[in-house]
């Protein structure tokens, strides 16, 4: 794959005794750099512009009733990052048995594809057809893999990518597959293909461990995902550190190259806080739009280039205790918007507050202003419900009470021009050694939250000395799974 050559990234300033740093943003990648920040004796003052914590990685509660803004599974071969895990959280994770599958033409089929069951479910005419495609394409590939299109294709062949890829992918994204780049593939479905996939059904695959989306059981805290950031907010506060919600960043003020102060607007009027160090990990586009004094117009231009995906979750509450097995189902029936429902009995039992209920999370993907995201709280739970019962799942009478959670900037879109733009904007803002921009949105990056968590973790250990290359997370295709990061031993911080 063609990747333009990456700006030449400032070394990072170094962190002193006494110094202040301000953290933009409360989510798992923020408050990962508070709490090594807050650990090591530094004054650090994080700035949340929302009145929770976790971002998209929060637990939202509603009546007693607890879920996700999506699925959180907690699995991660990058050493620090588990062990900062049980750190913070020790014995409240549980062991969770993984069962996902995908809705498609009335039937269900397992996720991660397995080639017996997909096969068999498809029928023999379209099983011969999809592995006749597959060898066609293995043996005359794409020679170039740039589009979401060209990558799946290579590996599952075209007949397969039609079924299971290219209709869902794009309901979540909202483009077209030939618009969607191939690192977004090579980030979510690593290490899979149509032959694994067949190895993986039988006794002759001893590596389907290694593979992220082959994992049969993960870990996940008793309470949801929340339960990891609200308690990490409490031990950064513990330890003397201020996590302040409803603090929206409104302008970073740099001079002479260095960032030196963040002013934010609260409900009671703006504040100021002077900054050593800033670690941003809001939206690009957003960090562009608060740098003062304003950037150079083609650097605006290219952050208003960058785009995302906006998501909904209705949460319905059903007067059921059983309604389907999976923690989680893919839904690639055109005929509904939704594209996922999360069962969240099935997360944690401690997420349902009541016997006999049952909390399911429909989740659709959308663009902020469109139909779906102006629609009325009361249109959108009667609008999942009768999805519900479309698809099979339960009655639509089933359904006893719901709520609505709209989140802004959920995914960064691997577009045709996010590359080059993100080139142009990396060019102002990386030469600010004492800015450093870190996370999923802080970077556009479709990271995992233990990526997430590890490029907060890089910026706070080149902070102390290190030279880790941040952005090379999660960018060679096999490191997501097959490689170990051992944890890092940087310089300690004096105490302040």
């Amino acid at each position: 794959m063609n990747t333009p050559e990456a700006p030449e990234v400032a070394k990072a300033a170094p962190l002193l005794p006494g110094q202040h740093v301000v953290v933009i943003g409360a989510g798992p990648a923020g408050l990962t750099a508070a709490y090594l920040l807050s650990k090591a004796g530094v004054r650090a003052t994080v700035l949340e512009a929302d009145d929770i914590v976790g971002g998209i990685s929060r637990t939202a509660q509603y009546k007693g009733f607890r879920f996700d803004i999506g699925g959180h599974r907690f699995f991660t071969k990058v050493e620090p990052v588990q062990a900062l895990w049980q750190e913070i959280l020790g014995d409240e994770f549980i062991s969770v048995p993984r069962l996902s599958r995908i809705y498609y033409d009335g039937k269900f089929f397992d996720y991660p594809l397995k080639a017996v069951n997909a096969l068999k479910g498809l029928g023999p005419v379209n099983a011969l057809m999809i592995v006749l495609s597959y060898l066609k394409w293995r043996y005359r590939p794409y020679p170039v893999e740039e589009t979401f299109e060209q990558w799946v294709t290579n590996r599952f062949g075209r007949r397969l990518y039609e079924i299971f890829f290219k209709t869902y992918t794009e309901k979540v994204w909202g483009i077209p597959c030939t618009e969607i780049r191939a690192e977004w593939a090579a980030q979510r479905i690593q290490g899979l293909s149509l032959a694994q996939a067949i190895l993986n059904a039988t006794s002759l695959n001893k590596r389907s461990t290694t593979i992220k989306t082959l994992i049969h059981e993960f870990r996940y805290p008793r309470l949801g995902p929340g339960q990891m950031w609200e308690r990490c907010r409490d031990l950064i506060v513990e330890m003397g550190n201020p996590v302040l919600l409803n603090h929206y960043v409104k302008a970073i003020e740099v001079q002479d190259g260095r960032a030196v102060s963040v002013r934010a607007m609260t409900p009671s009027g703006e504040r100021s806080f002077t900054a050593d160090h800033v670690i941003s990990s809001t939206a690009v586009r957003s960090l562009v739009r608060a740098i003062e004094p304003q950037p150079p117009p083609a650097v605006c231009a290219a952050a208003e280039g960058l785009r995302y995906r906006d998501f909904i979750v209705v949460a319905l509450i059903l007067e059921r205790d059983r309604v389907f097995p999976d923690n989680w189902i893919y839904v690639h029936a055109p005929g509904v918007k939704v594209g996922r429902i999360q069962n969240f009995n099935n997360w944690s039992e401690a997420m349902v507050p009541v016997a006999g209920r049952t909390c399911l999370g429909l989740e659709y993907f959308c663009f902020k202003g469109d139909g779906l995201w102006e629609s009325r709280d009361a249109d959108l739970i009667a609008q999942a419900s009768r999805e519900l019962q479309q698809l099979g799942l339960a009655s639509a009478s089933d359904v006893e009470d719901g709520a609505v959670i709209r989140m802004p900037k959920a995914y960064p879109i691997y577009d045709a021009h996010y590359r080059g733009h993100l080139e142009t904007i990396r060019q102002f803002i990386d030469p600010v050694a004492n800015l450093h921009t870190v996370g999923r949105n802080g970077m556009h990056k479709y990271n995992n939250q233990d990526h997430s968590m590890l490029t907060a973790m890089m910026a706070v250990w080149n902070m102390q000395g290190a030279s880790h290359d941040i952005w090379a997370v999660n960018t060679d295709f096999e490191y997501h799974e097959e490689q170990k990061l051992e944890s890092s031993s940087p310089r300690p911080l004096q105490a302040s």
